[in-house]
């Protein structure tokens, strides 16, 4: 009969760990915000939007007659405020800048000084966006009193991206002004439809950057463009695409030491 020699072998106890490339992945949240522009101006969709559910950045006119209650009404209902500093463009009706625009024929104290009234007629404001301005966004002189003022009122700014040659990019960067561009205007074309479709592409943008920026308006086209943003919502929902007041678009220590994002309440 064979003897057999038996080995005890220690018992191991193992942490089954993951693959590295199993392991969970936490997916970067989707942000867009929509900036609606014109507040301050005229009526069509004001209620609408800031008596609604979705969290727009209400971008208003200074100097208008209702500029500063808009800006209140905002902020009553938790809805984050700009100034829509309107500026000179290449081509349209002078009617159509509203009072005090800044235009290409001012001096740089005379810019800073509508830049500082601005914030003063349209409370509550945390940035700077740009209405129209084609030609003076170009102006480097122009656009470096305005940055200038941001950055000592500690304001953003949304480049509106009205031009290619916009300064404004290069100018906040030099100076330390923390900024980000439009990527989609919704009601370019006045039906629900389009700006239906105009959001797919916001939630498009998102989806491969992160992130996105709209930009649509009261007034004439107001109503049309509350309709087509509240219509658009479920899809959003269904792209896990959160939509954020514009500050909350914002990363980096460099911006959390420049300004405090804005949260419903504040």
């Amino acid at each position: 009969m064979k003897k057999f020699a038996f080995m005890l072998i220690p018992l191991m106890v193992f942490t089954f760990q993951q693959p590295t490339s199993a392991k969970k992945i936490e997916s970067k949240e989707l942000k867009a915000a929509i900036i609606i522009d014109d507040f301050g101006g005229g009526a069509g969709g004001v209620r609408d939007f800031l008596e609604g559910d979705i969290p727009i950045t209400a971008a208003v006119m200074p100097f208008t007659e209702n500029s500063t209650e808009h800006a209140k009404w905002a902020h009553k209902y938790g809805i984050e405020v700009m100034i829509h500093l309107s500026m000179e463009p290449k081509r349209g009706k002078r009617s159509w800048l509203g009072p005090r625009p800044i235009t290409n024929d001012l001096s740089a104290a005379e810019v800073k000084q509508i830049v500082e009234d601005a914030i003063k007629d349209v409370p509550y404001a945390v940035g700077i966006n740009n209405h129209m301005g084609s030609l003076a966004v170009e102006n480097e002189e122009i656009v470096r009193a305005i940055v200038e003022v941001a950055k000592e009122k500690r304001l953003f700014i949304i480049d509106s991206a009205t031009s290619p040659k916009t300064k404004f990019p290069e100018i906040a960067e030099e100076l330390g002004v923390p900024i980000l561009k439009r990527d989609v205007f919704l009601d370019d074309i006045s039906s629900s439809s389009h700006v239906r479709k105009q959001m797919i592409r916001l939630a498009k943008v998102a989806e491969i950057k992160g992130m996105g920026i709209a930009i649509g308006h009261v007034g004439i086209t107001g109503k049309v463009c509350s309709i087509g943003v509240v219509q658009s919502m479920d899809e959003f929902k269904r792209r896990h695409i959160k939509i954020v007041p514009v500050s909350n678009l914002f990363s980096g220590k460099s911006a959390e030491k420049y300004f405090i994002p804005f949260k419903k309440g504040s």
